[in-house]
């Protein structure tokens, strides 16, 4: 008698512990967030205070985060732990549709992102971009002898004195595969030749900026978030946006994604934070906060504090094309970048 109570006690013991576990994992939904740290966090415990969902958030390093968490969550596939995968970049989102790893989520606040920043089958969404810019120390650099293009970056006259990250990680590599499917192979290949000849090569975009902003470095190739923080903290720099003369390649415009991963343990709860950053209210947030991001939902008049006064010429970019050419592109800068840490 006495084990049969001991069984049952251990029994209901073990059904309420699971219970609760089921309760907790309710209000839970986990995010893998490639987007800075400091830029994501805030909105994502704004989502927490207004539903009660507890935000589990996953980091990666600066240099390598968005490949790093890209891979976790290829290692995952079989058992996810990630609910939503915020990247800061659009290339290997493609990558991770291509795998047949997202999950199909066609969100009400959808229909205000053109359809060429979003999945007709809602499998990603794309928000707050920025911009590939150079940024250029204008103490080192006269009004003269500003850079215009990417090009300058291989103009033996700056050799040593220009900066650009690593091209196999985040924004960087985006670029670089972009190259390689509006350029060809071999142009491409041509022009990152000429880049790791002359140019530093630091671990990420931060670090360019930082490096340009503080005289280290003349001029160099970052991010509009990047870039907006050293004319922020002051520093002797100017932002300007590339290839803008007639019959130039434009100003690459790289948007935030968000997916949903397929078999995620938090679907309901993912759902409801992807409804909550595709609102109006994020992307006005980002885009008047420290990383000036650019708005892409129609219903957000906001603009970026960055945004230049006259026009800009955007890049005209085929996205999937670019995530088809990765394994060619990256191999390639594998081979060129092959000695830089």
């Amino acid at each position: 008698m006495l084990r049969k109570v001991l069984v049952a006690c251990a029994l209901s013991s073990l059904l309420a512990s699971a219970a609760g576990c089921w309760s907790r994992a309710e209000q839970e939904v986990v995010v893998y967030a490639a987007l800075d740290r400091e830029f994501s966090e805030p909105i994502l415990n704004d989502f927490q205070a207004a539903t009660g969902i507890h935000v589990l958030d996953k980091y990666d390093v600066e240099s390598t985060k968005t490949v790093g968490l890209v891979s976790a969550i290829i290692q995952e596939q079989k058992r996810p732990r990630c609910d939503v995968f915020w990247n800061n970049e659009i290339l290997h989102t493609l990558r991770l549709k291509k795998l047949g790893l997202l999950d199909v989520y066609l969100s009400p606040n959808a229909d205000a992102f053109p359809a060429n920043y979003r999945s007709a089958t809602g499998a990603w969404y794309g928000l707050a971009a920025r911009a590939r810019v150079l940024i250029v120390n204008t103490e080192l650099v006269g009004q003269d002898d500003l850079p215009t293009s990417i090009h300058d970056l291989t103009d033996p006259k700056w050799q040593g004195q220009v900066g650009i990250a690593k091209p196999l990680f985040g924004t960087t590599a985006t670029h670089a595969a972009v190259l390689f499917a509006t350029w060809g192979d071999e142009r491409a290949t041509e022009f990152f030749r000429a880049i790791r000849q002359n140019a530093e090569v630091m671990s990420g975009n931060k670090q360019v900026a930082t490096a340009v902003g503080r005289g280290q470095l003349a001029f160099g190739i970052t991010d509009t978030d990047d870039a907006i923080i050293e004319v922020d903290n002051g520093m002797p720099v100017a932002i300007i946006f590339p290839d803008q003369a007639a019959g130039g390649l434009g100003s690459l415009f790289i948007p935030n994604t968000l997916c949903i991963i397929k078999g995620s343990p938090n679907p309901a709860n993912a759902r409801r934070l992807v409804d909550f950053l595709l609102a109006p209210e994020v992307e006005s947030q980002l885009a008047t906060g420290p990383s000036a991001q650019f708005p892409i939902n129609s219903n957000v008049a906001t603009k970026s504090r960055v945004l230049a006064d006259q026009p800009i010429r955007w890049m005209e970019v085929d996205f999937d094309a670019a995530a088809e050419k990765w394994e060619t592109a990256s191999k390639v800068l594998r081979e060129v970048f092959v000695s830089v840490q």
